[in-house]
């Protein structure tokens, strides 16, 4: 059966585009960037740490036969965004495509944490989202289209105990995609979010065996299960793909049932 396409355009085809995956280096920001090469991107890894980079960059050149590099960053700090942005045109030539993945969890009691606990997870989450978004922006309009997907939460969308500076910050981020959709859909920018459910990544391996986990996570699940690391690639493709060209300012959770409970 031929692929359903908009005219002349293959839905899921992401041949020749460039995608910028911040955090990109392991857990679902890998999981994300290896998804888009698989669909034919050429991929910027973003993360702080450069030989983690630059293995993550070799694994999806081999593994993809795409080209793939990496770049250092804090996304935190305003001037390193700015040039990782550069530094991507300069590979590539174009930036089509930016997964805002970088992010941090701290756990606690609200009496037990400290400010600076809840200032750092609002700085990568909320700050970080912000910075690369804008960093990425001039050059997506001067092409006149782009696609940023911005990883929130489940915990965007409905609380949980113990998480006040995660559900914080996911929530702010779900709102700024909601006003980045709407402020940047007149240049042919598409901007929307995925709110991902229980992953086990290396941020939950901490509490994946716990009461808590298993009552609240696993048990709440549809699926009863935690969510697989390549199950968020569809995901990632179909935003970053021309089949979401109509979706603005959308949360699209991928959290095995959820919050549909």
């Amino acid at each position: 059966m031929e692929e359903p396409t908009l005219p002349g355009i293959k839905l899921f085809d992401l041949s020749g585009q460039v995608a910028i995956v911040t955090g990109g280096s392991k857990g679902l920001g890998l999981a994300m960037a290896e998804g888009l090469a698989s669909a034919g991107a050429r991929i910027m890894i973003v993360n702080r740490n450069k030989a983690e980079g630059e293995a993550a960059a070799a694994k999806i050149v081999e593994t993809y036969g795409v080209a793939a590099k990496a770049y250092a960053t804090n996304v935190t700090e305003p001037a390193e965004t700015e040039a990782m942005a550069q530094a991507t045109m300069d590979a590539f030539g174009r930036i089509d495509i930016l997964i805002n993945s970088a992010g941090i969890n701290i756990r606690g009691a609200i009496d037990e944490l400290t400010t600076d606990d809840f200032n750092k997870v609002m700085d990568v989450n909320v700050n970080g989202t912000w910075l690369c978004s804008r960093a990425v922006t001039p050059f997506m309009k001067a092409q006149q289209g782009g696609k940023i997907i911005n990883i929130a939460s489940t915990l965007g969308l409905v609380g949980l105990a113990n998480r006040t500076p995660y559900t914080a910050s996911k929530g702010a981020v779900v709102q700024m995609t909601r006003a980045l959709g709407l402020e940047l859909a007149a240049f042919n920018i598409n901007v929307n979010a995925i709110c991902p459910g229980p992953f086990l990544t290396e941020m939950n391996i901490p509490i994946a065996g716990t009461p808590e986990a298993k009552k609240f996570i696993v048990g709440a699940t549809a699926l009863a299960r935690w969510g697989e690391l390549p199950e968020i690639q569809g995901a990632a493709i179909f935003l970053s793909s021309p089949a979401a060209s109509y979706m603005v300012g959308s949360m699209v959770t991928v959290d095995g049932g959820w919050t549909a409970k």
